[in-house]
């Protein structure tokens, strides 16, 4: 088989890399262009977040709420008692860190508020821990009413922006400091979609293992299903898993029928309670006979630049391949 043909057709490699917090940015001052019913808050991070370029178009409509985001919360819920669609943005983990504010005035009272939390897990680099969202899937997608969002490239991204706009009800987006490749997508098939994933990678009913991932790792789970594939002999099937709630149940019920041996998470997020989480719970709740490994962080993250810190927690093509193999050999050895 011609892996590299099939493996990276997957990439548009006519679009550059681009952060999800840069696209988020570019389109929400592009909406806010078209629907004056648009505003923005910020906890003193908008150069950060990107919502500095929202900010110099609508200064009128732009919040600088400062260090306090329970309070940046609650405003929000407000104006959109009021009629307005407020965009709260802060980095994920001091954003969804004020948890209680989110579920009471957000998610309980149903509030049409749109949650951006940016500078997700290991991949923001030196900051640290104390930066890094990576338990904010697991606190976001409990909540009964929010919607959960990953997006992998620009394309992804704007699309959310633009459902998210039209849609009344909080949405809880993630975004990351880091660029990311943008991915193809077939014009007549696989169109942006609520709860529907793309397979970015079509296998068949042999394909031994099927990834799914998520957000910054995916661009990686690609290159490194192009080795395994290589290294098997054999189609390994990747999935832009962008949708955390609602999630595509249909699609997971498909690679149930196909029985594939293994099956993969990669995200960079703790491997309790978000993308692997969710998938561990169909499983259990389908009785899927399937193996899951889930590939994220296990302990409290470490400061260290980008690269260091995707090394580290094997987030690197080559780290991912050698995580999946291992297990991959382990199962077949049973």
């Amino acid at each position: 088989m011609n892996s590299a043909n099939v493996y990276q057709s997957a990439f548009d490699k006519t679009q550059k890399a681009k952060a999800s917090r840069l696209s988020f940015g570019e389109e929400l001052a592009e909406l806010g262009s078209v629907d004056s019913r648009i505003v923005v808050l910020d906890a003193d991070l908008s150069k950060s977040t990107r919502t500095d370029i929202f900010a110099g178009k609508f200064a009128d409509r732009f919040f600088n709420m400062g260090i306090a985001e329970a309070n940046l919360i609650g405003t929000a819920a407000g104006l959109a008692n009021a009629g307005m669609i407020p965009f709260a943005a802060s980095f994920g983990c001091f954003l969804t860190g004020r948890f209680d504010q989110i579920r009471m005035s957000v998610a309980f009272a149903g509030a049409n508020v749109k949650l951006v939390g940016t500078h997700a897990g290991v991949g923001i680099g030196e900051d640290g821990h104390s930066q890094m969202a990576l338990e904010d899937l697991t606190l976001m997608r409990v909540l009964p009413g929010m919607t959960v969002f990953q997006p992998a490239d620009d394309y992804d991204t704007r699309s959310f922006l633009k459902w998210s706009v039209a849609h009344k009800g909080p949405v809880y987006m993630r975004l990351t400091r880091q660029n990311l490749p943008a991915l193809a997508r077939k014009k007549d098939a696989q169109q942006f979609s609520v709860g529907k994933w793309q397979l970015l990678t079509e296998g068949n009913s042999e394909s031994p293992i099927v990834v799914f991932a998520t957000g910054s790792l995916v661009g990686p789970s690609i290159e490194a299903a192009e080795k395994l594939s290589q290294k098997l002999n054999a189609s390994i099937e990747v999935v832009n898993a962008n949708w955390i709630q609602p999630y595509d149940e249909f699609m997971l019920s498909e690679f149930a029928e196909r029985k594939a041996k293994l099956w993969v998470s990669v995200e960079d997020h703790y491997v309790t309670g978000g993308l692997g989480g969710l998938i561990s719970e169909w499983m259990a709740s389908r009785g899927c006979p399937a193996r899951l490994l889930k590939i994220g962080v296990s302990d409290f993250g470490q400061s260290g630049t980008p690269e260091v810190n995707s090394q580290a927690y094997g987030f690197t093509p080559e780290g991912i391949f050698e995580k999946i193999s291992l297990a991959f050999e382990n199962l077949n050895s049973r």
